[in-house]
């Protein structure tokens, strides 16, 4: 991870920090995103956003949801609809186990994180996931805190 930071092209875009919260991540899988020039370069721009968003397989292909790319304002003329579909790139064996977890196990597709790898290409993190009840949302903030205040008094005293 610390040579992901140092590496110039190594870029996190839009990130779903929420999903971590609402939902009980099991495994998580890199995808390749098939995209418009404009989308481009509007992501590199940073502005773009997946906390809405939600990735779905159908007729044997993998999709993003209603994620937003900002419009990029120098290709107003052949620019990009901002909330488009946008198809996913995942091999076969991945694609049919993503089908098989989502269609039996009850579990969703969540977008946790969009970058440019180091190579400069754009990825999306996609979280297979399983959904919290209030209970289980309520443990998590209280380890959260509980991890904080550790945090505190390791520091007050070290």
């Amino acid at each position: 991870m610390a040579k992901e930071k140092s590496d110039p092209n190594y870029k996190v875009v839009a990130e779903n920090r929420r999903a971590r919260f609402d939902y009980a991540i099991e495994e998580d899988i890199e995808c390749g995103i098939i995209l418009q020039g404009s989308e481009v370069k509007s992501l590199r721009e940073n502005s773009a956003n997946i906390a809405e968003s939600y990735a779905a397989v159908e007729d044997g292909e993998l999709w993003l949801v209603n994620s937003y790319i900002a419009p990029y304002e120098p290709a107003v003329t052949w620019g990009h609809d901002e909330r488009r579909r946008r198809k996913l790139l995942a091999n076969k064996r991945e694609l049919s186990r993503m089908w098989n977890e989502t269609s039996r196990k009850g579990m969703t597709l969540v977008p946790l994180v969009l970058y440019f790898n180091h190579r400069g290409i754009a990825k999306i993190k996609i979280g297979i996931a399983k959904g919290k009840k209030a209970p289980d949302k309520r443990a998590t903030e209280a380890k959260r805190d509980w991890n904080r205040q550790k945090q505190r008094l390791l520091k007050q005293h070290g």
